[in-house]
């Protein structure tokens, strides 16, 4: 499908070889939301993986419970933590003018891919090989 410069964001199926400025908007003020949102969870997250101290007043279960949570809760704070970089070098990609091409086939990258990953560096094609 040809690419139409008029094309915005909410136009569904549609390739975007060129973005235009209000695109590019559009999917800038998504990823500073999103961003936004994952920061705001930080200190929460940082609260709970936080050493949970020996005490005489925890029987052991509560104890064993704590500590799952706390594996938990480190597990969804690094992952917290990868998607803000991620999201970052998204709109490291949307200044430097290459975001939403494909970095393995350099193919445009579908805007409702991008609506809902859009920090996604590969086209769905491309995820879809085996890698070598």
């Amino acid at each position: 499908m040809p690419c139409n410069r008029k094309d915005s964001l909410h136009q569904p199926g549609i390739y975007l070889a060129a973005m235009d400025t209000n695109a590019l908007q559009e999917f800038r003020i998504l990823i500073e939301s999103t961003l936004a949102e994952l920061r705001s969870q930080l200190p929460y997250l940082d609260e709970e993986t936080k050493p949970i101290s020996p005490s005489c007043s925890l029987g052991r279960l509560t104890r064993m419970e704590a500590l799952n949570d706390k594996g938990v809760n480190e597990h969804v704070l690094r992952e917290t933590e990868k998607r803000i970089e991620r999201l970052d070098n998204a709109m490291k990609r949307i200044d430097a003018g290459n975001y939403g091409l494909c970095i393995r086939c350099n193919k445009p990258i579908p805007v409702e891919r991008l609506k809902i990953v859009p920090e996604a560096l590969i086209c769905v094609p491309c995820g879809e090989k085996p890698r070598r």
